[in-house]
């Protein structure tokens, strides 16, 4: 019976070991709290904005190290972001296993290696890429950080739409480290990417809207319904239709960015208008999610491919 209960007492505390987060933190935490899926896209489109002021005449030094300020500087945000948000990290189903809620790694080396990525990055691009594509970096970082995270991502249904101020920055500093001024090139690049993400974080929050309603996150699915929110989703996608018949007007990208572009932009409008008469919510959602993605990642490279030479 002694060796039973030895025996049992031995299983019992194998299964919690398993089940336990494990000690210390890997190579891999650090990467993961930087939300490299949230970089690879803000890059591409940091990327598109650099080359469409250039007009083919790129200078690829100084575009690599635009590139580099711009991602440490984003990173800065987004691990300052999981810093603030540890506490709710724990409530989500899809964010609990992460490297803070699980306690692999200690809040005080995440919030200096959110310091630490962030002077990097503004060093960067004050030193190599000019003083407005500093400056854009740091309104990034403070909509996203100070505004979005600490303040109406805990308090209002605006925090999507406010906070997209912050993730319409990379193209916008792409293109002023070439240009040295705001133009009309820059507001079509931050108009994109500005309008762009509402919708397509709102259809996430659609099918994640009980996860957000458990963690206490005030989305705007949670607050207002989802029927709401697919009217509130339809000025924004709409919007994106004036852009690339601006971007071939003034002559920042040509006929085949034009055609592409504004295709993508009436499907993108049909599928969201299509969502009125979706008899499942979440299998609707999950398709105008992943066709978001697709339209951002599509229209970027196209209008990379189709910019009109200087």
């Amino acid at each position: 019976m002694d060796n039973q209960l030895r025996y049992q007492a031995s299983s019992d505390s194998a299964a919690l070991s398993a089940k336990s987060p494990k000690e210390g933190a890997g190579w891999r935490d650090f990467i993961t709290v930087t939300k490299p899926g949230i970089i690879r896209s803000n890059l591409i489109a940091a990327f598109a904005g650099y080359w469409v002021a250039s007009g083919w005449d790129v200078q690829y030094g100084r575009l690599i190290l635009t590139l580099l300020g711009t991602m440490l500087v984003m990173a800065s945000a987004c691990v300052f972001n999981n810093y603030f948000d540890r506490d709710l990290d724990m409530k989500m189903e899809r964010t609990r296993e992460r490297g803070l809620p699980t306690g692999r790694l200690k809040p005080q080396t995440v919030l200096i290696y959110a310091i630490g990525l962030g002077i990097a990055g503004l060093a960067v691009l004050f030193a190599f890429c000019g003083v407005l594509a500093g400056i854009f970096g740091i309104v990034g970082m403070f909509v996203y950080v100070v505004v979005y995270t600490l303040w109406l991502k805990r308090t209002s249904t605006w925090s999507t739409s406010v906070g997209a101020i912050s993730g319409a920055m990379p193209p916008v500093i792409g293109y002023v480290a070439v240009t040295g001024a705001v133009d009309l090139g820059a507001w079509l690049l931050f108009a994109m990417l500005f309008l762009w993400q509402p919708p397509h974080f709102w259809a996430l929050g659609i099918r994640r809207k009980e996860e957000y309603r458990a963690a206490g996150f005030p989305l705007l699915p949670v607050v207002k319904g989802t029927r709401r929110t697919k009217f509130q989703m339809i000025p924004y996608v709409a919007l994106l239709l004036p852009i690339p018949v601006l971007m071939y007007v003034y002559d920042y990208a040509g006929i085949f960015y034009l055609v592409i572009s504004a295709g993508l932009s009436l499907a993108w409008l049909y599928l969201t208008l299509k969502g009125f008469r979706a008899k499942d919510d979440d299998a609707w959602a999950k398709q105008n999610f992943f066709f978001s993605i697709n339209y951002l990642t599509v229209s970027l490279i196209v209008l990379v491919l189709n910019t009109i030479h200087g």
